[in-house]
Parts: structure tokens; sequence; C-alpha cells
């Protein structure tokens, strides 16, 4: 084995990372000893806490500490997996023979088997990825009905409450494999949320808001929390329909995310090998205007989406997926990209950190642009056809006249091609949102049919 790296220093005292290092280690060496050709564990051990309440009373308060592992193994080309909780030496052993017994039953798959040894992570960068938060039950709770009772008393209108959450959770992954590649880092994620109801003589509606960082120190206030969860809901109060017609819509920032979620699933190797996408053979494509670049940025520190390597312990590095409008490379772990006969991305377990250009444009500056059209604040449902690239969604949001807000609208649908929405890609505005491994603005689109009544 080679030596094992770990990315922050004090997370060994946290979860004895040295010791699952080790764990790792002995179980690609029994694997072995059992006549595997090649074999990949990792382990996984997550601590937290999450509080909820509602209408001033604490409803949960939850402590979690979870643990897994898994194995894989090859013979030849027959693949077998086993996993477990259960951290003792007999279920460890029973469960690496587990995988052994499986893989020896199996059909042999010529895509089968480890990421090329080249590729693996020769170091392990310090992402500032690990931001414990010294938070304690109490605490927590004080602050997450400071963000309730914000949001509660902001409006008269405020009538009920979904409640406010906040968790608070610290990781550790190792994974190795047998081409001597053992490596482990540590993550925190952290968050509040809040949900009420508001209420008038126009009917209900409910909306909610969140903050979500690796550091606790990046979190939005309780304050700022609940004030934009409420503002959010009473703005929605009085919604009408609208009549179908085809005009220009903006999609703000967190729902914009979900658009290029499409081109993620789109251009993913799973769906490429087995034709189940829209883009199949769509390397250097026009999909976007010429303005449009889209990057893939793993190494930024403290990014929700940052990893020093995959699923796979293959390195991830900065790279291009859309260059002047055009699809430069496609998502692939090494199964897929054996299938397509490629070479794999470094994707095995999803993208990290996909940012697009923004232009120098405000949200307000957004809405002046399009003039008249919808501003789309919710979409709901699952009508997106990733084989045609159809999109009809139900969606919420805002009619909006010469570049202001008139009034709410609920009970529409969206209709049009992802292809052509994503050429029709007018602008990106710089209200960009990093809550997720997805960084956006909001999206200004030419032209999609909105049908209401």
């Amino acid at each position: 084995m080679s030596d094992k790296n770990v990315s922050t220093s004090d997370v060994t005292a946290l979860f004895d990372a040295e010791r699952y290092q080790q764990m790792v280690a002995d179980m690609l060496g029994e694997a072995k000893r059992l006549g595997a050709s090649a074999a990949e564990a990792a382990v996984s051990l997550e601590s937290g806490l999450s509080v909820t309440v509602r209408l001033g009373e604490v409803e949960t308060v939850e402590h979690n500490r979870d643990k897994g592992l898994g194995i894989t193994v090859y013979f030849g080309q027959r693949k077998g997996s086993a996993s477990t909780s259960d951290f003792g030496p007999a279920a460890i052993g029973e469960t690496v023979k587990a995988a052994c017994d499986i893989a020896r039953y199996t059909e042999e798959d010529a895509s089968a088997g480890l990421a090329d040894a080249a590729l693996m992570a020769a170091s392990i960068p310090d992402l500032q990825l690990y931001h414990p938060w010294a938070i304690g039950a109490p605490e927590a709770i004080e602050r997450a009905l400071a963000c309730e009772a914000v949001a509660r008393g902001f409006d008269a209108r405020i009538t009920n409450s979904e409640g406010a959450s906040i968790t608070s959770h610290s990781g550790l992954r190792v994974y190795g494999n047998s081409h001597g590649f053992v490596g482990a880092y540590p993550s925190s994620r952290h968050s509040m949320s809040c949900t009420v109801i508001g209420q008038d003589e126009s009917g209900m509606q409910r909306d909610y808001w969140y903050t979500l960082a690796r550091d606790p120190g990046q979190l939005d206030s309780a304050e700022s929390v609940g004030e934009r969860a409420a503002r959010r809901t009473v703005s929605r109060l009085g919604a009408r329909k609208l009549t179908t017609r085809q005009v220009p819509v903006m999609f703000e920032a967190d729902v914009a995310r979900g658009l290029l979620g499409h081109l993620v699933r789109a251009i993913s190797g799973g769906a490429l090998y087995r034709n189940a996408s829209f883009l199949v053979d769509s390397l250097g494509q026009q999909l976007f205007p010429e303005r449009v670049r889209i990057d893939e940025r793993p190494h930024l520190p403290g990014a929700l989406g940052s990893a020093p390597f995959d699923n796979e312990g293959v390195a991830t590095a900065p790279r291009t997926l859309i260059e002047a409008g055009v699809l430069q490379g496609y998502v692939l772990d090494s199964y897929s990209a054996r299938r397509l006969g490629m070479q794999t991305t470094g994707n095995a377990g999803g993208v990290h950190n996909l940012y697009i250009n923004h232009d120098d444009l405000s949200r307000e500056q957004l809405l002046q642009q399009m003039g008249n059209g919808l501003l789309v604040t919710e979409v709901m449902g699952q009508g997106v056809n990733n084989v045609t690239g159809d999109y009809s969604r139900g969606a919420s949001g805002f009619w909006v006249e010469n570049g202001e807000i008139q009034y709410p609208v609920e009970e529409i649908t969206l209709g049009g091609r992802l292809q052509d929405m994503y050429l029709g890609l007018q602008a990106v505005g710089n209200d960009v949102d990093a809550r997720g491994n997805i960084i956006t603005g909001s999206w200004l689109i030419d032209n999609l049919t909105v049908a209401g009544d």
C-alpha cells in the first residue's frame, strides 16, 4: 500500500481516520487472500445534530452517528459487492467473503473493473471542507425559535408555520483500492431553514428559505432566513392564473440550477451508453449561445461540491464542459467511459461545482431586459423526458410587465424542449446561488409556452 493521506489533521482525533484507513487496507488484503484479482473498499462515518421547532415549540431533537462500509471485488471481469454497518472483525470478514461469493457467480462484464491506476489522486489537497460547529441542542433550539419567530411576526397574514430547522453534520470518507491507493478527507455541512404559511381573502400560500454552508460562519443569520421565508410567502398571496401564451421566461437562480441538472443527466455516461439521452453523440455540438461557458471547479475552497478525488479514487481536476456554447466533454465514471470507448472524467459520484459564467446583470436588470414575461420561482412535477428533451413542469411565480413585477401567478405549466431552452438562453444574472454542487445565477430564456386557462 502507498502512504495514506488525510487532508485535515484534526479529524484524526474526531474520527480516528488512521484506524479506518487501516480497516480499508485490511479489507483489500482479505479480498486478495480470497482470490480476488482486484478490489475497492470504502468507509463512511457521520456525526450530527438536527433540531426542528414549530409554532414556538420544540418538535424534534436528533443526534445521529452513522457508519457503514462496503467492498466491491473483481474476479477477472466478474463483480460482487457487499456492505455492513457492523465494524466488528467477524462482520467485516463475512462482508468481504460475501462479496467474493457473489462475484464467483455473476456474469462477466468487459467494462467492469477499477479505474486506471494512473488516474489515482497522487496527493490530497486540503480544500477546507471541514468546519465543525460547536453547537449544542440548546443553542440550536434558540436559533431555530428565533428564525421562526421573525417569520411569524413579519406580517399579520402569516397565519401558520411548518417550522424552522437547524442541522449540523460532520463526516469522514475513506476510500481505497488494490492499485495501492488509500485516501481520506473530512467534510462538514450545516443548514438552517424556515417554512411558513400565509392567508388572506384569496386563499393560502406557503414558501420557505434556507441557508447552507460547510462553514457555520458563512450561514445567513436566523433573522434573515425567517424574514426572507415570510417575505416570499406574503408575496405569493393573491396569485392569479394566466391564459396560455408564449413569452420570455426568467428562472430564479435556485430554479435555474435544475436546468443545469438536466444537462448533467443528459451528458452522463449511464444515459449515453444506454441511448437514453437527447444528447447522445453531441460532442462538438452547439448547445448554448456562443457567450456561454460552463466549467467544473472541484477545488474551490470550502465549496459544497468540492472533492479531492471521486468515488473511484480518481483525482478531480478543473475542466470545461461547454466552451463558446459548444459541448466539450461528457460526465463519466470508469464503467460508463469503457462502455463508450472513452476515459473517466473523474465524475464517479457526480459533478463537482459546475459553474456557468454570468452576465453583469442584477436580478432587477434581468427583469428589465425581459420586459413582459414570466418570473418563475418554483417548479414542480417530473415532466422532463431525458430521452427526447421535452420539458413540461408545473410552475408558479410572478407576471412581469415593463420590467416590473405585477402580481403572483400559479397553476401554470411550462412547455418546451431543453434543446431550444439552452440555445435560447439570453442572459445569466449575477445573483449567483452557490448552495449546492451546481452554481448559477438566474436565467432569462427567450421563449417558452406557458399553459394556463
